[in-house]
């Protein structure tokens, strides 16, 4: 991203920045600086937009939400540009390239029709060796020359092709970032809207249903409240972690849905395979320990509550979620720690 602020303007907003950053439970680094700089200066009007919803959600942010408001708007940012700026170099290049061989294709049809009006003579007119044979080299020339211009935009052209390919795996990549929690390494809030989408757009096969799993962090905001949120941030990535690790189903997607609540897209299943997948988390999430890294005493024992609910065809992707979370909120209300299908 390029900055166009004076020095005089960069000092104020440099003020305003660490302001607001001592506001928060924030270390005051690059990647914090960065997120609170661009905001001040109201230059980037997606991470504003990003900042606002956080903020209203976490009143005090943390270096989590750091870490994803960087990745998603600041670094997503720059690398769009990059791309956007690689991808006009490269036609540009094409561009001048094609504009050449142009140039150099219309002064070879003027030797050859110079060439041409040489040999189309009467019979009766007696040739003029030299001017012919001016032509005719003349016209070598420009075929070397049209022949090097044809291989020069062939050149360019195999050379762009490669760049566009490099850039389109580029862009792959950034999507895939940009649809991942940077704390949990599974899919975020947007990756989780776009894969839901995906799934219910196709009906499931007969016998077989799309499911949804909900689960919630127990008693999270009294880890937090006790511990801080740095131990807070290492319980939700310890979870990220349960999520990864547990068999993948056949289209599995793992996502945080949002602070303390994850989700499990399971498409083509059953409602029982999908309560034994979240069986499996919450065994596994109930044997996770974190302890204090220089005395190992226990610090939290986590365990989850969790929601299941299966597709009806027709319903919005609203509907299912709704459901899931009513299941949810079921398991809570009947002891936390266990699994309730909807």
């Amino acid at each position: 991203m390029k900055y166009t602020e004076t020095k005089e303007q960069s000092i104020i907003l440099l003020r305003q920045a660490l302001a607001q950053m001592n506001q928060h439970d924030v270390a005051f680094n690059p990647v914090t600086f960065a997120v609170f700089y661009q905001r001040v200066a109201a230059s980037n009007a997606r991470l504003s937009e990003a900042f606002e919803r956080a903020r209203h959600a976490t009143p005090r942010l943390t270096d989590a939400v750091m870490q994803s408001l960087y990745g998603q708007h600041v670094a997503d940012h720059a690398e769009t540009e990059r791309i956007r700026s690689n991808m006009q170099r490269v036609m540009t290049s094409i561009a001048e390239s094609a504009a050449n061989t142009g140039r150099t294709a219309g002064v070879f049809d003027e030797r050859l029709e110079g060439l041409s009006g040489a040999l189309d003579q009467t019979p009766d007119a007696a040739p003029d060796g030299a001017a012919l044979s001016a032509q005719i080299q003349a016209t070598r020339a420009s075929t070397h020359a049209m022949r090097s211009s044809v291989q020069a935009l062939q050149g360019q052209v195999a050379k762009s092709q490669r760049e566009v390919e490099q850039l389109r795996q580029d862009l792959t990549r950034m999507r895939q970032e940009a649809s991942l929690c940077p704390l949990t390494r599974v899919l975020n809030r947007r990756g989780f809207d776009e894969r839901l989408g995906s799934m219910l757009k196709q009906p499931p096969p007969v016998g077989a249903a799309h499911c949804l799993v909900m689960l919630d962090i127990d008693h999270f905001k009294r880890v937090n409240d006790t511990h801080g949120h740095v131990v807070g941030d290492r319980v939700i990535a310890g979870l990220g972690e349960v999520l990864r690790s547990v068999p993948v189903e056949p289209g599995m997607a793992c996502a945080r849905y949002g602070g303390e609540e994850f989700a499990i897209l399971l498409p083509a299943t059953t409602l029982s395979k999908a309560v034994q997948v979240a069986e499996s988390v919450r065994a596994r999430a109930r044997a996770m320990k974190l302890r204090n890294r220089e005395t190992q005493e226990v610090l939290v024992s986590v365990t989850v509550s969790a929601g299941v609910a299966a597709w009806r065809p027709g319903d919005e992707p609203a509907a299912l979620v709704s459901c899931a979370d009513a299941a949810l909120y079921r398991s809570k209300e009947g002891g936390r720690d266990r699994v309730t299908a909807g």
